[in-house]
This record gives structure tokens, sequence and C-alpha cells, in this order.
């Protein structure tokens, strides 16, 4: 079967537009600080999608508004106080970065990337931990933090990073941010509650980078 076509709008990256393939994307977003970038099933939407800023596309169109009509009470009430975190990687090893938002608005509040030669894993893990020290530091202890990745639930658990990605210059910097992560880990108590994002149930996760 063929790979559905997919469009990419670059709000901030080296050249922002539209564009028809990710190797194109890419080049605009690689190596960019805070790049801005997701992916669209038509160019209709993404052209709809260019015409706004990216904050507001994002806000206005968060998975949880899409599906809040489908949840309960106590669901609504539980996504209302919460973050999300998701990562994304082009390849395996390949291009990764991750991102936090806030799961009711889809409000971005930490984006990290990109890196080379890294794994979606890696990068699931790191901006779990990234939350955790972010609400620590607020002194934060009841905002939830979801995450679609039981891998990374389980990195943070049992604080420790089960990956077999091999170093090399090019992802040098990962192995310090993980390192540093576990750092974290041991030196500070898990004080928010981690729970897995119900994909099947809710959608894709606010803090997706769209590009599945």
């Amino acid at each position: 079967m063929a790979k559905k076509k997919k469009y990419y709008v670059v709000w901030k990256g080296l050249k922002p537009g539209i564009y028809e393939t990710w190797e194109e994307t890419k080049l605009q977003i690689l190596n960019y600080e805070g790049a801005k970038y997701k992916s669209f099933e038509n160019l209709n939407e993404a052209e709809i999608a260019f015409s706004r800023n990216y904050t507001e596309y994002i806000t206005t169109n968060s998975t949880l508004k899409k599906e809040n009509k489908n949840l309960s009470k106590p669901e609504r009430e539980m996504l209302e106080n919460s973050i999300s975190v998701d990562a994304a990687c082009a390849g395996n090893p390949g291009i990764m970065e991750y991102r936090g938002v806030i799961t009711a608005s889809g409000k971005e509040i930490f984006r990290q990337g990109p890196y080379r030669d890294g794994t979606n894993n890696i990068g699931e893990f790191l901006a779990l931990v990234h939350a955790l020290a972010l609400l620590a530091k607020k002194d934060d202890s009841k905002t939830i933090i979801f995450t679609d990745s039981q891998t990374a639930m389980s990195w943070v658990k049992n604080k420790k990073v089960k990956s077999t990605l091999v170093q090399n210059e090019n992802n040098k910097i990962l192995f310090e941010l993980m390192d540093r992560a576990l750092t974290w880990l041991h030196n500070n108590p898990i004080k928010n509650k981690i729970i897995k994002w119900e994909t099947d149930i809710w959608g894709e996760i606010p803090a997706d980078f769209g590009r599945k």
C-alpha cells in the first residue's frame, strides 16, 4: 500500500512555508532552535494552519478540545489539571526532539531539539524528566503528567535507561542529557502522578508532533 501523502507546515524555521515532503521539511528545521511545524493530511488543512500563527492554531485545535465531548466529568477534570509530553524521531536513530504542553489548551511550555542520531524512547524519557523537574521547581506536586510511552514511564520508575543506542559525536549531547536526567531522578523524589495517555479513548496526545 502506498504511503499516504502529507503536507508539512513550518511556522518557524529557516524558511517558513508549506512543504510536500518530510525531507524538505527537515532542511528547514534541523538545528533551528525553537522550530515550529506540524504535518497535515491535506493541503487545505495545511493552508488554513499556515494562515494563523503557531500558538493560535495549536491552542484552538488541541486534541482535548476536539475529544472533550466524549470525556466523562472525572476524565475532564483530570485532563484539565495536567501537562502532556511527547517526542518525535525521524529514523531510528534519527532526528529527535521532544516537548511538553498544557493538556487542556495545547499551549507549548517547553521544547527541546532537534537532536541528531536520537531515538523516540530517549526523547520520551527526557521529556518526562523535564516535566517532573519543571513542576518540582515550581513546587507543584498536584499537576498530572501524561505520556503515551510505557517505556519512558518504566525508565523513570526504575531510574535506569535501557537503550541500545551507540554514542557518537552527533548524539553526545543526548548521553549527557540522559546522565543529567538520571542524576535528577536519584536526587529528587517523584511527587507528581504520571499517567499513561489512553490514545484509543482520547485520541492523539496533545503534545503529539503530528508526523504519524
